[in-house]
């Protein structure tokens, strides 16, 4: 079977779905692509609050929030496919995928990636000891006890302090698991600091920094952990090792955005893209964990509504970006997004800083614009508005950041 739209947009977590309602609210024809049964996608199995407070101005859990996504959704003329998944994309703006109607192919105009991000696998990350069961990523672990009422462990430790750890820490520990501790390379912790708040602190939980899980061993089963404390180059610190005896590890420890299977745009290494959104192909806009890996899900549908506009813009030949801007990582910036602003419309920078501070100053220049942020930490996303501007003497914007007293 072949169809033809103005916008594919593939992926219906909390990005696709808001791209997919904000293109059909623009006037566009759009066919939504969903590789699981159901819409949605990693909030289905968030069950915890949180949600929302941005986009929403609400308080809710994952699936409240997918829930309030969807009854938007079915308010438009959106086709949704599910449980289809994505063969290839190809140049031509033509889409191949395969579901229970065999292999199909879509005719597009523009297409609007909101693919998320994967977990990084702990055999990644080179640690010896025996490949024994009782290893979990933490979306794993989480997608057993939410979605499958199954219990995973009853003894754990979690490697990684990013929000997904965290939570799950607590979760565990809901759920009558004993968590041994939650153990953090890096010397500050790796999620939102009211998440070490209501996830560790509130229930006594272990937070340990600066140490790192450096041998695994068990009989089939995880038996034994082994951690030791790490200096400032992350080599181990001799004679600082401690034994943990559980049956489960939980590891969240990263997030790698999905790309596949549009592998000719440029990357870095998720989606490289502009204030709208927009590629390195002009026709191929993404949005979501699949550029940079966002702090919220508001933050996720709020690219995703904006993704979803301009590629139906784009497909109606209402939208085509004038000469762009490079926005540069200067000092102590980690992370920036976007790469590239069209001047002429209206941004959001997301930034990360590259180490922890009392106290920062956020620069961005030529533009004068100068912020205050207490507390800035590399765990927490910082976001800077930009108004539309013209100045031809403008051909790179730098983002910088200092600690003041």
């Amino acid at each position: 079977m072949k169809y033809e739209t103005d916008v594919v947009v593939i992926g219906a977590g909390g990005g696709g779905l808001a791209a997919a309602i904000s293109a059909s609210k623009a006037g566009a024809q759009v066919i939504l692509i969903e590789r699981e049964d159901d819409s949605g996608g990693v909030l289905n199995q968030c069950i915890h609050n949180g949600f929302g407070l941005h986009y929403f101005r609400k308080d809710l859990t994952g699936p409240e929030f997918k829930e309030s996504l969807q009854e938007e959704l079915e308010k438009t003329n959106v086709t949704v496919l599910k449980s289809t998944f994505v063969l290839e994309v190809t140049r031509d703006k033509k889409i191949l995928f395969v579901n229970k109607n065999g292999i199909n192919e879509i005719k597009t105009k523009s297409l609007v990636m909101a693919t998320g991000a994967r977990e990084r696998h702990f055999n990644s990350l080179a640690i010896p000891g025996d490949r024994v069961s009782g290893i979990f990523t933490a979306g794993v672990a989480q997608k057993y006890i939410n979605l499958q009422n199954l219990k995973p462990a009853n003894t754990a430790l979690i490697l990684g302090s990013g929000d997904i750890g965290l939570i799950m820490a607590r979760r565990l520990h809901l759920e009558g698991i004993e968590v041994e501790g939650v153990v953090e390379i890096l010397p500050y912790p790796g999620g939102l600091e009211r998440n070490v708040q209501q996830c560790l602190r509130d229930y006594n939980i272990p937070l340990y920094l600066s140490h790192t899980v450096t041998r695994v061993e068990g009989d089939k089963r995880l038996n034994r952990v082994y951690v030791s404390q790490v200096d400032e180059n992350r080599n181990i610190i001799p004679n600082t090792e401690k034994i943990f005896e559980v049956d489960a590890l939980i590891t969240s420890v990263g997030l790698i955005p999905s790309i596949k299977p549009v592998e000719f745009v440029q990357t870095a290494p998720g989606f490289v893209t502009s204030n709208t959104n927009q590629t390195s192909e002009d026709w191929i806009f993404a949005a979501g964990n699949c550029t940079v890996v966002f702090d919220l899900v508001d933050f996720v549908a709020r690219e995703g509504e904006k993704a979803g506009k301009y590629a139906a813009l784009y497909a109606k030949k209402e939208y085509l970006p004038q000469e762009l801007i490079k926005i540069k990582k200067g000092e102590n910036i980690n992370i920036l997004h976007p790469s590239y602003i069209d001047p002429e419309e209206k941004s959001k920078l997301y930034i990360r800083v590259s180490k922890v501070f009392d106290k920062a100053e956020i620069v961005v220049e030529p533009l004068g614009i100068k912020i205050i942020e207490e507390e800035a930490r590399p765990s927490e996303m910082i976001e800077i508005s930009l108004k539309p501007f013209q100045d031809s003497k403008i051909k790179e914007i730098e983002v910088k950041a200092h600690g003041i007293s």
